[in-house]
């Protein structure tokens, strides 16, 4: 502390060109002033500190509220994507099924067109046969 006085005593005589001693009052201000000063820093400091450690619990809400928002978003993005893939995956269905269903209605129709071709066809043997049985009848009764 004595060499700052001795170095502010120096100044003040490079400066203004008085002569200061020791114990002139005007020291007295400048070690009262210092102590002000030193205990403003230390004020400042103290304040800058909690202000630090209030602005880092905001930023944990913030950081948390974020992420919770996030998580939110993020659950009910997947939600909608779900319910869509839900939906593209039943409109699939339904086409598959309907497509399917036209298919077999066509192949029905072809299989019930021959089904009626063989049972013509299986009538008229039928009608052929009868005759046949009826000529050996009346050939079996006339050579009898």
């Amino acid at each position: 502390m004595s060499d700052k006085i001795e170095e502010l005593i120096k100044e003040i005589a490079a400066k203004h060109g008085i002569a200061v001693a020791r114990d002139d009052p005007i020291l007295v201000l400048q070690t009262i002033n210092n102590r002000l000063l030193q205990e403003s820093a230390a004020a400042q400091q103290a304040q800058l500190d909690q202000f630090k450690e209030d602005l880092e619990g905001v930023s944990l809400r913030w950081k948390a509220d974020a992420k919770d928002k996030a998580e939110r978003v993020l659950n009910a993005a997947l939600a909608a994507s779900k319910s869509a893939m839900d939906q593209i995956l039943l409109d699939g269905a339904r086409a598959t099924a309907k497509l399917l269903s036209a298919e077999l209605e066509s192949a029905l129709a072809t299989v019930s067109g021959q089904a009626r071709e063989a049972r013509r066809t299986a009538l008229l043997n039928l009608a052929a046969s009868c005759l046949t049985v009826c000529a050996v009848a009346v050939s079996a009764w006339l050579l009898s």
